[in-house]
């Protein structure tokens, strides 16, 4: 059977340019487009053709770089570099620079601020382009570890244990020396010593250090390495991580806005996730919805007094879980005397307030009768008698679980997973983000930035084409242009 061999030292006829290679439908031009519109001074990249000294790469080119890379999982600065002297679409996008690892490093550094702010100019534009409804949206979050090891965590424990361990091995370096000094031996070894003992020194300086870093940001753990970072439990134990936070448009599932939080679980999140996407919206949606990991009454006050319809069940209705027997829904409340009443008629009245939990507490009115139900034991087993907890907005909480289980909320619920979930397994699956590559919270938030981008992007192109995506980027210019003129 024959085969189909190659030949390297084959003269073939290239084409001049390298602009003939890409053709018009490849994914790269939409990139260079989206790029091209971008508002560099809203990021706060500078970009002035006039300004003096040394020149430096285009930071236009340098974007597109950094956005085209994270969307097909290129986000290591040498891979980038790697990419710019090997790959033709990252060849064409450039225009054939080639920066080296460090400068794109340093340059995605240096912006991490202004490629914080790429999302919200890409959300915008697909609002213009009707991609995105801004009425329904779903906010989730997922947890990505961090560019830090957990052997790095320091405690109060860890460094009290190691404060303890080095001024003993001080002790007995300082003993040696003095030994070695007596026995005038050789000065090698004495010097070997001395080494030791700047060493030890050092790391009780940087302990104690430590120890003053968590008494005074009031924190149970410091990561060296990354000292924003948390340790945070997932699927894969517990890891230093950061919470990435997403808001999703129920249209198209494009994501309107995102966030990188150091807390480990949602519960206030809900509200600041959702406001920050009004603001890029320029608009407030209609309604908001999350799973049980955001539901906190005092939060979601916050968006309701908004008049947006909230749609999270609280965790007694996600749990699959039966209610116990004289549970807090067995017992009555009476808004006109102000108490409870239970199931044997006996009266639960109010007692204090809890300023910092916002809860109001209630408890047995005759403990005595408590103790002489024939439920005391399965109701209550203390001796001052059966208590209850209310929360001061125990109305709204009441008014959300009642409107999470209307059949248009069941609807939008339904459709949560499938939109806001999908960002997740894009970034995880296809694009294998197992880990930031930035350190700090300013790093991370812009590498979320470029992430949600680059699923926006893949989307888009999915939806309009790659032609035709340019052509309504065209057309909304022109729209924006004459509408500018206009006014």
């Amino acid at each position: 059977m024959a085969y189909l061999v190659g030949e390297r030292h084959q003269a073939q006829l290239f084409p001049a340019s390298v602009e003939d290679y890409i053709r018009s439908e490849d994914p790269v031009r939409a990139y260079d487009a989206f790029v091209d519109q971008l508002d560099f001074k809203d990021l706060d990249i500078i970009y002035d053709e006039d300004q003096i000294g040394p020149p430096e790469y285009d930071p236009k080119a340098m974007v597109k770089l950094l956005v085209y890379g994270y969307s097909y999982g290129e986000r290591s600065s040498r891979k980038l570099e790697r990419a710019t002297r090997h790959n033709l679409s990252f060849i064409w996008l450039t225009g054939g620079l080639k920066p080296d690892h460090k400068t794109i490093a340093r340059f995605r550094r240096d912006h991490r601020g202004g490629l914080k702010n790429i999302l919200k100019q890409c959300a915008r534009l697909c609002l213009k382009l009707g991609l995105i409804e801004g009425n329904t949206l779903f906010v989730d979050g997922s947890k990505i570890r961090a560019n830090a090891s957990s052997k790095h965590n320091w405690t109060k424990k860890r460094c009290d244990e190691v404060l303890a361990q080095t001024d003993c091995q001080i002790e007995a370096l300082l003993a040696e020396c003095e030994a070695t000094d007596l026995a005038e031996e050789e000065q090698e070894s004495l010097v070997q010593m001395q080494e030791e003992l700047k060493d030890k020194e050092a790391l009780k300086a940087k302990v104690q250090q430590i120890l003053k870093e968590l008494k005074e940001t009031n924190q149970t753990s410091l990561n060296t390495t990354d000292p924003d970072s948390r340790p945070m439990k997932g699927r894969q134990g517990s890891h230093n991580s950061y919470n990435l936070q997403n808001t999703v448009d129920d249209q198209h599932g494009l994501i309107v806005s995102t966030d990188v939080v150091t807390d480990a679980n949602d519960q206030n999140q809900f509200s600041s996730q959702v406001n920050q996407a009004n603001d890029t919206l320029q608009k407030t949606c209609e309604t908001a919805c999350g799973d049980a990991g955001y539901a906190n009454t005092d939060d979601s006050k916050i968006i309701d007094d908004q008049q947006i319809k909230v749609v999270i069940p609280s965790q007694k209705q996600a749990s699959s879980s039966p209610g116990k027997p004289f549970d807090k829904d067995s017992f009555k409340y009476d808004p006109q005397r102000d108490c409870y009443i239970c199931p044997e008629g006996h009266l639960l009245t109010y007692r204090s307030t809890n300023r910092r939990e916002n809860q109001r507490h209630y408890r047995a009115a005759r403990p005595a009768l408590c103790r002489a139900c024939p439920h005391f034991g399965v109701c209550t087993k203390a001796a001052q008698g059966r208590s209850i907890i209310r929360l001061v907005n125990e109305q709204l909480k009441e008014k959300l679980e009642k409107q999470y289980l209307q059949p248009d909320s069941q609807a939008i619920y339904k459709r949560r997973k499938e939109k806001v979930e999908l960002p997740f397994g894009h970034l995880k699956r296809n694009l294998k983000v197992v880990a930031f590559l930035l350190r700090g919270v300013a790093g991370v938030r812009a590498e979320g930035s470029l992430l949600s981008t680059s699923f926006n992007m893949a989307r888009v192109t999915t939806l309009l084409g790659v032609s035709g995506f340019i052509e309504k980027i065209k057309q909304a210019q022109k729209d924006g242009q004459m509408a500018l003129s206009t006014a």
